[in-house]
């Protein structure tokens, strides 16, 4: 399936044109609850990367046939110091950087080796691990934990609109800078806007999306915007102020045939050592309490 041109929320209508099949069958397919959707203000739509892992969940292979190696690349979100910690290891891994649900799509369908995830969803505590586990394309899969991470807003130096938080974005309106539909970062800002009382149209949206933490925070270095959701250590890096939020669970997910992999190994080995430790202080923003552990596993 080719998706690079559709919606990431797709209707009836696209949803049927996407996988091929008849309206109706769509809609039976919801009525029996076999098919990932959600419905909002009484229209049904299909999250386009769910529906990815869906058809990979069913996928049959002829006897014998074994299902190909993934490629040597860690997918999903961006972070300075795991990227820190590929470099160091000397694994090999290239970085794809999309986005935690676009690295979570790609991994289901086989073509990275891992995927960096940190998945936010409204009264769901871990949505990581809850993920996983409602997910049959993950039954062979492991949730390794690599940092709770410290997320909030980016503003410039001497945060000169006095943002404390993101009711305060929303009265002074300040321009917002974005990630992408289904960053990490883009599904945290829903919640906590959420949790705020406020929707996504309160807010003041400075430019197009920026496809990397460190991206967003240009934005604000260079006045395009006055704020963003990302990390404290991509505020440090950046030379801006940081205005914390909350912590969140930053995790590495790959399948359980590839965990003893050498290119896998040779980044956990990286992350259970002193240098990485130490780096994670320097970095700052970040949690070590939780790295190499499984945190969970089907």
């Amino acid at each position: 399936m080719d998706g690079s041109r559709q919606p990431e929320l797709l209707t009836t209508a696209e949803a049927a044109d996407y996988l091929r099949l008849k309206e109706r069958k769509i809609y039976e397919l919801v009525a029996e609850g076999a098919v990932p959707c959600t419905k909002v203000t009484g229209k049904w739509l299909f999250p386009r990367a769910e529906l990815d892992r869906w058809v990979a969940a069913g996928l049959h292979r002829p006897a014998g046939m074994a299902r190909a190696e993934p490629p040597p690349i860690l997918g999903g979100s961006h972070d300075p110091l795991i990227e820190w910690a590929v470099r160091e290891s000397g694994a090999g891994l290239a970085g794809l950087a999309e986005g935690s649900e676009a690295g979570l799509a790609r991994f289901a369908r086989g073509e990275v080796l891992a995927a960096a995830i940190h998945l936010h969803a409204a009264g769901t505590t871990d949505a990581n691990a809850a993920t996983m586990a409602a997910d049959p394309a993950h039954a062979d899969s492991v949730l390794v934990g690599l940092v709770r991470r410290e997320q909030g807003l980016l503003v410039a130096p001497g945060n000169p609109l006095g943002l404390a938080d993101l009711s305060g974005v929303v009265a002074r309106k300040a321009g917002m800078a974005l990630r992408q539909p289904g960053a990490g970062a883009t599904l945290l800002l829903l919640k906590l806007l959420a949790a705020a009382g406020h929707g996504f149209d309160d807010l003041t949206v400075a430019g197009p999306p920026c496809p990397t933490g460190p991206d967003l925070a240009a934005a604000v270095r260079s006045g395009r915007a006055d704020c963003g959701i990302a990390t404290r250590a991509v505020a440090v890096l950046a030379g801006l102020d940081f205005v914390p939020l909350t912590f969140e669970d930053f995790d590495l997910v790959v399948r359980q045939r590839d965990y003893f992999r050498p290119p896998v190994q040779a980044l956990l080995g990286v992350l259970a050592g002193d240098r990485f430790r130490a780096r994670a202080a320097e970095m700052s923003g970040y949690d070590t309490a939780v790295t190499g552990t499984i945190r969970w596993a089907p």
